[in-house]
């Protein structure tokens, strides 16, 4: 058994940026420039663990050692649709990544997660897969999007998540207890709890509808 990872990054400019996406007044253009810097700074923890293989480059003076990305190429799922505001900042750190999609919805009143789409490789065996899920609040969704993926071979899965609550991550926890697969969440903040409609408190709202408003 692999016990789940869980990094609340710790910075100055994550937590300046998270303040910003909190408040209120926040319009939909800024939320969606900010989430997308706030993202590539969870990126670049969230992928300490990208594999690499080493190689040798010549400098205009010597050879130097190096690493460059291994085979196979990273996949970044992001979960529609508020997962797609977080992709551009992943992408700009892991540009060969290829990218799949997950639709995935919550019934708000059962709280599960049920999927309506999906485009993803059948076959991943030996892949690095990140997962882009703003709001960690009851984990249904994530662990739905997780299971998916390790029954079509994933063999390393991190979830990127803007904030998360204690519930989706112990939901997490318990729903892969026993994997084998190394399991990772990311997230710029671990906030206090659920409300009585499964939101995060304090949170930021609803992601879907701040970054691409109420539809």
């Amino acid at each position: 058994m692999i016990p789940m990872k869980i990094l609340a990054v710790d910075h100055p400019l994550v937590a300046h940026k998270l303040t910003v996406l909190r408040d209120v007044n926040t319009d939909s253009p800024t939320f969606r420039r900010l989430a997308e810097e706030l993202v590539m700074l969870l990126a670049y923890e969230a992928t300490r663990d990208v594999r690499v293989a080493e190689t040798t480059v010549r400098t205009p003076l010597a050879d130097a050692p190096g690493v460059q990305l291994a085979g196979p190429k990273p996949l970044v799922v992001p979960i529609l649709r508020a997962g797609l505001g977080m992709l551009d900042g992943m992408t700009r750190l892991l540009p060969t990544a290829e990218v799949g999609f997950l639709g995935m919805v919550r019934d708000e009143g059962t709280l599960l997660a049920e999927t309506y789409a999906t485009r993803l490789p059948e076959d991943l065996s030996g892949r690095q897969c990140y997962v882009l899920d703003p709001m960690l609040a009851t984990g249904g969704t994530l662990a739905a999007a997780v299971k998916l993926l390790l029954g079509r071979g994933a063999t390393d899965v991190t979830a990127v998540c803007l904030l998360a609550a204690p519930e989706g991550l112990k939901h997490l926890e318990e729903a892969f207890a026993g994997t084998q697969v190394p399991l990772r969440v990311v997230t710029a903040a671990i906030d206090s709890h659920l409300n009585e409609k499964g939101f995060i408190v304090p949170g930021l709202g609803d992601a879907g509808d701040r970054l691409y408003g109420v539809v």
